[in-house]
């Protein structure tokens, strides 16, 4: 791993891309924030706005005046962001996107946490998903937002990374482990409806070089390696995500509001709906990163669903 800063043994290289990184990152969540006209037309501006942002900081968050009930927006803005493999994991719609609501008539969805109003720890999304099929990126839409509560914090997980290799670099050691944290099978009525995934918390894309995460606070169905270096990470990792940390930035999107990210790290407080106009949003997952290769749409879109049972 010649000048890779992910690298324990490469103090130099970490050294040089953690100084960069710090100088680059916002400083408030409002640095997050991209106005833009159209989230499904950017200008030049407003999108190499965007880009920067989530190549400094793994995120932004994008504000419009578009409120339309329409998951097209997050098919067309992820287009241009380089985003076209679409998770379409089985609480998704056909199109791959996923409304998340509160709702009697969601099927299976309100067996799941961020299918109701309760609060959601930290996680990435797609944790218990299997190497082969990581999560990259996000593009999460509000059509409308809670009449109370519903508040997001997020932090980039390279200042995660960063946090504890400056704490202890034997704890990042410990979590890049191929069996730092298990998620045990999910079972349904008819067996195994997904297999236990065991791997890290922390890895390397092999094809991109960037620094991926895979992460939840969940205390239940997860089992960490029983070592004292992974009980020492865990125990700081729930320090620092409970923490006022600057690289912790919380706000509540509001109507033609979203985040696009690489996969940060992401926490929802409980809501209260109003039951005229209740909470909806809509999430549309990736395999791909946030690049500058834009996706141009032929026939139905240029998205490809990726089906999976996860």
């Amino acid at each position: 791993m010649e000048n890779h800063p992910f690298d324990l043994d490469n103090r130099a290289a970490y050294a040089h891309w953690r100084d960069s990184k710090r100088a680059r990152q916002p400083r408030r969540a409002e640095d997050l924030i991209v106005d833009v006209a159209d989230p499904r037309a950017l200008s030049s501006a407003e999108r190499t706005r965007l880009l920067t942002l989530c190549s400094s900081a793994n995120m932004a968050i994008y504000r419009s005046p578009v409120v339309a009930e329409d998951k097209a927006i997050l098919r067309l803005l992820a287009a241009q962001l380089g985003l076209h493999r679409l998770d379409g994991n089985w609480l998704a719609d056909e199109d791959g996107i996923s409304p998340i609501a509160v709702s009697a008539e969601l099927g299976n969805r309100p067996a799941f946490i961020p299918y109701t109003n309760r609060p959601i720890k930290w996680h990435t999304d797609g944790y218990y998903h299997p190497q082969s099929r990581q999560i990259r990126a996000m593009v999460l839409h509000c059509v409308r937002p809670a009449q109370t509560g519903g508040e997001s914090a997020v932090m980039d997980h390279e200042m995660a990374y960063i946090a504890l290799r400056e704490a202890n670099p034997e704890w990042v050691r410990a979590l890049m482990q191929p069996d730092a944290m298990t998620i045990p099978e999910r079972m349904d009525e008819d067996g195994v409806a997904r297999a236990e995934q065991t791997g890290p918390v922390f890895s390397v894309d092999a094809l991109s070089g960037e620094l991926h995460m895979r992460y939840t606070a969940r205390t239940r169905s997860i089992a960490w390696k029983d070592d004292a270096p992974t009980r020492g990470a865990v125990a700081f990792l729930e320090q620092l995500l409970a923490s006022d940390d600057s690289s912790v930035f919380r706000l509540t999107l509001q109507s033609g509001m979203g985040l696009v990210c690489n996969n940060v790290l992401h926490d929802r407080t409980g809501f209260v709906d109003d039951p005229l106009q209740p909470r909806l949003l809509y999430r549309a997952r990736y395999l791909d990163r946030i690049s500058e290769e834009i996706y141009e749409e032929s026939g139905s879109g240029a998205d490809e669903i990726c089906v999976s049972s996860y």
